[in-house]
């Protein structure tokens, strides 16, 4: 169970950090960003998570904001993540959880 909960939680990071990256290599490169390869490359990443965020979020979000609704909807999952790796380390002891 330890393990499935640290995948989880390091498939969260993962995808935060793409969704940062692409965040700020778009305010870093303006409106020539889609020509830029590494912008390109955090859009092909982060296309799964803004289309999952899209199948559960209500029609009233507006697209531009579906980025924004994946990265707190990872959030979420990993702050999840982190808590029950917490108590499932307290419960088996600390010692045992390197």
């Amino acid at each position: 169970m330890l393990l499935f909960v640290e995948i989880l939680k390091l498939l969260a990071e993962i995808a935060l950090l793409c969704l940062a990256g692409q965040w700020v290599l778009g305010l870093l490169a303006g409106k020539r960003r889609d020509e830029n390869l590494f912008y390109q490359l955090f859009q092909v990443l982060t296309r799964p998570l803004i289309a999952g965020a899209r199948l559960i979020s209500p029609r009233v979000v507006l697209d531009q904001h579906l980025p924004l609704v994946a990265f707190l909807l990872l959030s979420f999952v990993w702050i999840a993540a982190t808590f029950t790796k917490i108590d499932i380390c307290v419960r088996m002891g600390v010692h045992l959880c390197k």
